[in-house]
C-alpha cells in the first residue's frame, strides 16, 4: 500500500496544480486531484507558492484550516465514490447532494464524517469504522 509522507502528499497536489497550469500531461489521480483543486481557488496562491507552505504546520486550535489535508481528504473521498468503498457510500452521497441541492456541499460534508472518522480511529488506536462513517452521513442530511 502506499503510504506518502506528509510532504510527499503535498507535494503531490503542488505538482498536479503545477502541471495542470503548464499544460503538462497529468496520471488519472493527477486529473483527479486538479479538479478538485479547481473547486478551491482559496488554495491555489499555497499551491503556488510551495516553498512557503509545503512545510508549514497547520493547527487547528489556532483557526489554521490546513489546505492540504482539506484537499487530500477530497481526494479519498473521490476514491471512495468512484468504488463505493465503503460500501453505500455512493447512495448516502446522492441523498446529501439532493437535500443540499449543491454537489460541492455534499462533499464538504463527506469530508467532514471523513475527518471525523479518522480523528476518532487515531484517538482510540483501531482502524476506522466504516459504520461510524455512514452514521455520520445518515446525520448530515
Amino acid at each position: 500500500m502506499f503510504a506518502p509522507t506528509r510532504d510527499e502528499a503535498r507535494r503531490f497536489l503542488i505538482d498536479a496544480w503545477r502541471k495542470y497550469r503548464a499544460a503538462e500531461p497529468l496520471s488519472g489521480l493527477e486529473q483527479k486531484a486538479v479538479q478538485l483543486i479547481a473547486m478551491h481557488p482559496e488554495y491555489h496562491a499555497v499551491l503556488e507558492s510551495p516553498e512557503r507552505h509545503v512545510g508549514r504546520d497547520y493547527r487547528p486550535e489556532e483557526g489554521d484550516v490546513n489546505p492540504f489535508l482539506h484537499l487530500s481528504l477530497h481526494l479519498a473521498v473521490a476514491e471512495q465514490l468512484a468504488i463505493d468503498q465503503p460500501p453505500g457510500i455512493v447512495a448516502a452521497f446522492d441523498r446529501l447532494r439532493t437535500t443540499r441541492g449543491d454537489e460541492h456541499a455534499a462533499l464538504h460534508a463527506v469530508v467532514e464524517c471523513l475527518g471525523e472518522v479518522i480523528w476518532q480511529a487515531q484517538r482510540t488506536g483501531t482502524g476506522p469504522d466504516a459504520s461510524l462513517y455512514l452514521e455520520c452521513l445518515a446525520r448530515q442530511t
